[in-house]
């Protein structure tokens, strides 16, 4: 059995069978490139999108990009408690210190950035402080929280790997260094060696876990993998329509 890739390839909805395909040889391929290449078309609207364009081509409205900002920095105090779950999952210590180190980041770096993109785009901070929460993100939220909840380690990579992984991709292919600074600085934080390494890095633990997953856990991982991409990609077209995510409804996993 397999799903349709948006190139009109098949994928296995197995693992064994796509690596065999794919390598020749199970342990030669990885589980992460098997979910990613389930996720389409998907995986690609969400780095091709228009948004995604106009964020790179400088083009965006300030309106739209105030409202992604918005809801995008009441999703990092969910991510943040996401991945403060995984560093109690991690199996290693020193996969708890990666872990660790990037929250830091989270909740240093970018969150300077974005106090000072919303004064840039003059949105009151008593309006960034309790934004109003829209349907796709709460549905992003719920996706973390449950992976998270009632799922282990694996689950919780599932979910945290595309999230990040979606932004590498699309942020290491901007050939273009737009204004204002909020444009250029988001693609950066994006883009620069560090955040490349850790996303290689989530791979590396989830082809790990994948590889050594049942079939059934493993199918459980691909829904979640998926069901990532499908709220990244409202996620970005909720900028520009705020009840996008009054359609996404449940999703079993």
């Amino acid at each position: 059995m397999t799903t349709q890739r948006s190139d009109g390839t098949d994928v296995p909805v197995d693992f064994e069978t796509y690596a065999t395909a794919a390598e020749g040889d199970v342990e030669g391929a990885r589980f992460t490139d098997w979910l990613r290449a389930r996720a389409e078309p998907q995986w690609s609207a969400a780095i091709e999108g228009r948004f995604i364009k106009e964020l790179i081509e400088g083009t965006i409205a300030d309106d739209v990009y105030s409202r992604y900002l918005l809801q995008d920095y009441l999703f990092v105090e969910t991510l943040v408690g996401t991945f403060g779950h995984a560093v109690g999952e991690a199996p290693t210590m020193a996969a708890k210190s990666q872990l660790v180190t990037f929250m830091e980041t989270l909740t240093a770096e970018e969150n300077d950035y974005f106090e000072r993109s919303f004064d840039a785009l003059g949105v009151a901070e008593e309006t960034y402080v309790t934004p109003e929460t829209t349907a796709t993100t709460r549905a992003f939220q719920d996706v973390l929280e449950r992976a998270a909840r009632e799922g282990g380690y694996a689950e919780t990579l599932a979910v945290l790997l595309p999230a990040e992984w979606i932004y590498r991709e699309w942020a290491t292919t901007a050939d273009a260094s737009p204004e204002p600074f909020y444009l250029d600085e988001w693609i950066d934080l994006h883009a620069n060696e560090g955040f490349i390494a850790f996303v290689d890095w989530l791979r590396e633990e989830l082809d790990r876990e994948g590889a050594a997953a049942s079939d059934r856990r493993r199918a459980r991982l691909d829904r979640l993998f998926r069901r990532t991409v499908e709220l990244e990609v409202a996620f970005f077209e909720s900028a520009y329509d705020a009840d996008i995510g009054h359609n996404l409804g449940e999703n079993e996993w």
